[in-house]
């Protein structure tokens, strides 16, 4: 037998290393070491009980049978080939929602990101430092977890979905898929997940770690029990994500959820409790542990609010962005501006429409969410893809956003247009980036004050669009100015001081607004949008309109890397520098397959083998 102190949790180690060493104590551990072999690889995991340690000899590893762990693709360019979700339309085949890690979360997670999986991954194929693992096993559901972290969790990963080589996902029968989440989900399977990697915290879950888990034999009634609890989890979790307007499981804002059913995010957090608690408890007896080591399992838990994991990996896939919480307020305000934009459907809290029916667990995502306007349902108000910041113009978007609060019955702010002009879009540039990407769709484009603001809608986007706010806005706004400045200029010297302040303000309003115009009208011949593009190439040309410094730099910054050629693989590359584009497709395949064009890729040519010469053979020859 060896002795092993641990003495991790100490802070003063030298005490605790003297008191353990004069009369022994709970961090003092009597181990044969040969018993370390009863757990692949041998780690060494002293503070375990020989119980738990043959559990690896006891019960079979998940990876075997019907039952396997995988990793995905690794894309080498995410700009390039991942989207979120409401950067793409709801009809376009092209994209895939693609599992890639994520942060801790229990039973359900939402999947914000879709990659480019046209035509069976033709183009990220043929691209130089992708790697593509396992693609027999995409669009298949499955269970999938963070990249690394402390406390162990997994989601459910519906069909027709992608992952990557951070998502890594688990595979079983499909009616056995709710069992193992409830399994994998369980405190003893972290114990013991953390027993296999020889460490309490910063594990990084492998495919070989988490497949080389045992796993318990249950009996028909125990696998019923686990996927009901596991079911209701992921149901009640998805429910938290009901007011959270870019999930695909949003209804309402917060301040109106309870319009359509019970909400109440502190019952659920206790009900989650519950369903753990019921899960372990299940868990436990089927691995047979004892109640101390029940108690170990449960006491070396961290709580994930208060994680901290380490940098034991730097990866592009990992999804490192939390939700910070936003005031009900400013939520059911971001709210109204989506109902006047037509994305989200103001009916569902007036009872005039009723919520659908949740999906189950591993249905395939929807495209759009539960929250937003039905395909064919008529908007809160009709207009061409653009609203204005405009006072008694029919499309001025803050009285639609006090119409939007009257119809539903709630008290209208006093200063939503100051809110608009200040606020807002910093928020939604904020709330709508997520995965490392910037992908705000309601796009402020404003003179150079800021005075007078269009809101240009991304989902709307045409190649006429800047003509419609040229021709539908900006004109009709000049020639109404214009007739203002008239009367006063006609005053003469009659004009009083008011008068003459107000001819001067209109006339540099006026300037401003030519200046926007002209603007407009030098970008809209060239500018032809393509949603496959994503939001930040697509705003990279009208880069100068927008007014929010950090975002028109990172624009700013993307129309110089478009004109340099690092993004020639974009639709608005080959509508601006098409001779160049053309050019390079004909030695990047992805490029051409990118444009349609592999007639002109010319596959290089084999290198001629070596020939060996033949030795002399000799004199005689």
């Amino acid at each position: 037998m060896t002795t092993f102190l641990r003495l991790l949790e100490d802070k003063d180690k030298q005490s605790a290393l003297a008191s353990a060493v004069r009369t022994g104590g709970d961090n003092v551990f009597e181990v044969d070491p040969s018993s370390f072999f009863q757990v692949p690889g041998a780690p060494f995991a002293y503070w375990v009980s020989e119980a738990v340690r043959q559990t690896f000899k006891r019960f079979p590893a998940f990876d075997g049978g019907e039952r396997t762990v995988k990793q995905g693709l690794a894309t080498a360019d995410d700009f390039r080939f991942v989207r979120v979700w409401w950067e793409v339309p709801a009809s376009n085949k092209r994209w895939y929602g693609l599992a890639k890690g994520g942060t801790f979360s229990r039973f359900y997670a939402d999947i914000p990101v879709v990659v480019n999986w046209s035509r069976g991954g033709q183009e990220l194929n043929a691209f130089a430092g992708s790697v593509i693992r396992n693609p027999e096993y995409y669009f298949h559901p499955g269970l999938s977890w963070p990249l690394r972290g402390i406390t162990f969790s997994a989601q459910a990963i519906p069909k027709e979905c992608v992952f990557s080589v951070a998502g890594k996902m688990a595979f079983a029968p499909a009616h056995e898929l709710e069992t193992w989440l409830a399994i994998f989900n369980s405190r003893a399977f972290d114990y013991l997940v953390r027993l296999f990697a020889g460490k309490v915290g910063g594990v990084q879950y492998e495919v070989g770690l988490i497949g080389g888990i045992p796993v318990p034999a249950m009996c028909g009634d125990q696998s019923i029990q686990l996927s009901k609890l596991a079911r209701r989890g992921w149901s009640i979790k998805r429910v938290l994500l009901s007011t959270e307007e870019k999930s695909h499981a949003f209804l309402l804002p917060a301040a109106l959820r309870s319009r359509i059913g019970d909400f109440d995010p502190h019952a659920v957090v206790s009900e989650l409790a519950s369903i753990q608690a019921q899960v372990d408890d299940i868990a436990f007896s089927l691995y047979g542990f004892s109640d101390s080591d029940r108690a170990a399992a449960l006491g070396g838990q961290v709580s994930p609010e208060s994680e901290e994991l380490p940098d034991v990996v730097a990866d592009d896939d990992v999804d490192e962005d939390a939700e910070p919480a936003i005031d009900e307020t400013v939520g059911l305000l971001s709210w109204a501006v989506g109902v006047a934009f037509g994305r989200f459907d103001w009916r569902l809290a007036t009872d005039e429409r009723a919520a659908p029916a949740e999906p189950a667990p591993f249905d395939p995502l929807p495209a759009k969410s539960p929250g937003m306007l039905p395909d064919g349902a008529a908007p809160f108000h009709a207009y061409a893809g653009i609203l204005v910041d405009d006072q008694g113009h029919p499309h001025d978007i803050a009285r639609l956003i006090e119409e939007v609060l009257s119809r539903v019955n709630v008290a209208v702010p006093d200063d939503i247009r100051r809110w608009l002009q200040r606020d807002f879009f910093a928020f939604h540039l904020q709330r709508y980036s997520k995965s490392r990407r910037k992908a705000p769709i309601y796009w402020p484009l404003a003179t150079t004050s800021g005075s007078y603001t269009l809101w240009l809608y991304y989902p709307s986007l045409t190649s006429q669009t800047l003509y419609t706010a040229i021709n539908d806005f900006v004109e009709p706004k000049l020639k109404q100015l214009g007739a203002d400045l008239a009367v006063l200029r006609n005053k003469g010297s009659a004009r009083s001081r008011d008068d003459e302040r107000q001819f001067e303000a209109l006339q540099a309003f006026e300037l401003e607004l030519i200046e926007l115009r002209d603007t407009l009208l030098n970008l809209a011949p060239a500018y032809k949008p393509n949603h496959d593009d994503g939001v930040q190439i697509s705003a990279a040309p009208l880069w100068q309109l927008f007014r929010h410094k950090p975002w028109q730099k990172v624009l700013k910054d993307t129309w110089t890397k478009l004109e340099k050629g690092d993004y020639d693989w974009a639709h608005l590359a080959m509508n601006y520098w098409p001779e160049r584009v053309r050019e390079k497709c004909k030695t990047d395949k992805s490029l051409a397959i990118a444009h349609g064009l592999e007639a002109l890729y010319v596959e290089p040519l084999a290198a001629p083998k070596k020939t060996r010469r033949k030795k002399s053979g000799g004199a005689n020859e």
